[in-house]
């Protein structure tokens, strides 16, 4: 078994990076992430069974096989939907971080 010394480790360590940048851009950044994420997951499928339940089974009438096709072109457009919504997001995020920096 080897002998390991603590303190030639934490001197080559040396401090712990900061990656959280100006203004904690990176962990804005990462929520961003998260929080499309998490949309991308949960409104598509959502709205795929609600719109069969509700809209065009309950209120149109729409026969079980019928109702399948159109609620997954419901879910379609809801996937590019957050899609555009998310570069849209990333895209400003990442033109005001370019004027904030040319500011200073």
């Amino acid at each position: 078994m080897e002998n390991f010394d603590k303190t030639g480790l934490s001197a080559v360590a040396g401090p712990a990076a900061d990656f959280r940048g100006n203004d904690g851009s990176l962990v804005s950044a990462l929520k961003t992430l998260l929080f499309f994420t998490v949309l991308m997951v949960t409104l598509p499928i959502g709205l795929y069974f609600a719109s069969k339940s509700f809209v065009f089974e309950a209120s149109m009438g729409m026969s079980n096989k019928d109702s399948y096709f159109y609620a997954a072109i419901v879910a379609v457009v809801a996937v590019h939907v957050v899609l555009a919504l998310f570069v849209y997001v990333a895209w400003n995020e990442g033109s005001r971080q370019w004027r904030e920096g040319k500011q200073d």
